[in-house]
């Protein structure tokens, strides 16, 4: 899914949020360092959003992995202080 976002404005103590409008006027606070280097208020930026799969099952997997190892390392109960 492609969309078209432009740069507002920057914002902060170092200009270093820009302020991306969408189309239908909503606002998205997004990090000016993630930009193209000579990025302006006023350019328009196309913006692809795609799901990764295969990062996806990876992270599920390696999630499950650590919550196997600290189910088994968990003795129960509760937590004395």
């Amino acid at each position: 899914m492609a969309i078209q976002l432009s740069i507002d404005r920057f914002e902060g103590e170092q200009s270093n949020i820009a302020v991306l409008l969408s189309d239908a006027g909503q606002q998205i606070d997004f990090p000016r360092d993630l930009l193209p280097a000579d990025a302006q208020p006023g350019d328009v930026l196309s913006v692809t959003i795609e799901r990764d799969l295969a990062a996806t099952e990876a992270l599920r997997e390696e999630t499950k992995t650590l919550q196997d190892d600290l189910s088994q390392r968990d003795p129960g109960g509760d937590l004395e202080l």
